[in-house]
């Protein structure tokens, strides 16, 4: 098992630097024993996926030193770009040294399912592994309506695990955690999941007429029926934290056919 010894780990998230998951988050890895930078947008950025929109104003994008709440003498900023735009610009010379791995969270919401796609959290780990990162998007399944107190030290308690997990694995390694908002001593045990169908809530879109014009007006709702077992929106629900390596985007060579050229 890799040690996290003299590590670098660069903590983002989707929420926004001022997102206490992103301090639990860092906080974790600090007692981990990594090396700590914090960079996340300086807005809420949730819902952006991969996307690598920035700011631009005079040819550069505006950092904002902050100073993160219980971590003194940890480096902060906040960015005003996207979360996997902050991992590119980390791994493309905005850092030195540059981060060993990337860890994003901790997500206000459970990102599960192929709807993980979506996720600003989990597009910044996956555009960390196409660099060749190991990297680990993390979120707290608090439902629609987050409580006023969310367990983040539910999802602490599964860190340490699941970060030497990660170590162990090969370069480029992307997993997804999810914990549910339980008391740590409720937790069940860690269990590996497949991805559901989609995730936990689904979107309803309807056009509609009002006195401001024409505009698209959404709802969201948590699904109603079972979820597939063994997935991970069906063992949230049963109180397990769930562990997903993640594949990102590659080819599937034969398109035109067995035998026809590639190149």
């Amino acid at each position: 098992m890799a040690s996290s010894r003299r590590l670098r780990a660069l903590i983002t998230n989707d929420d926004g630097i001022d997102s206490p998951g992103l301090w639990t988050l860092a906080a974790s890895a600090r007692d981990a024993g990594f090396d700590v930078v914090v960079a996340a947008p300086h807005v809420d950025a949730s819902g952006v996926g991969a996307s690598v929109l920035s700011v631009r104003e005079d040819g550069r994008v505006r950092l904002h030193p902050r100073e993160i709440p219980g971590l003194d003498g940890v480096p902060a900023f906040a960015v005003e770009g996207h979360p996997a735009f902050i991992v590119t610009s980390a791994g493309r010379g905005w850092l030195d040294p540059e981060p060993d791995v990337v860890l994003s969270g901790i997500n206000l919401g459970a990102n599960t399912g192929h709807a993980v796609l979506h996720s600003g959290t989990v597009g910044a780990a996956l555009a960390a592994g196409l660099q060749g990162r190991r990297s680990l998007a993390v979120s707290l399944d608090t439902g629609w309506t987050p409580p006023e107190r969310p367990h983040w030290e539910a999802a602490a308690q599964v860190l340490p695990e699941v970060l030497d997990l990660l170590l162990g694995t090969e370069e480029g390694t992307v997993l997804n955690l999810n914990v549910p908002d339980l008391p740590p001593a409720e937790l069940g045990p860690l269990r590996e999941a497949r991805l559901a169908a989609f995730g936990m809530v689904q979107v309803r879109i309807a056009q509609r007429t009002t006195d401001g014009g024409e505009g698209l007006h959404m709802t969201w709702d948590d699904r109603a029926e079972p979820p597939e077992p063994g997935t991970d929106t069906a063992l949230l629900r049963e109180g397990h934290p769930t562990l997903t390596r993640l594949v990102s985007v590659g080819e599937r060579p034969g398109v035109l056919g067995p035998g026809v050229p590639t190149s």
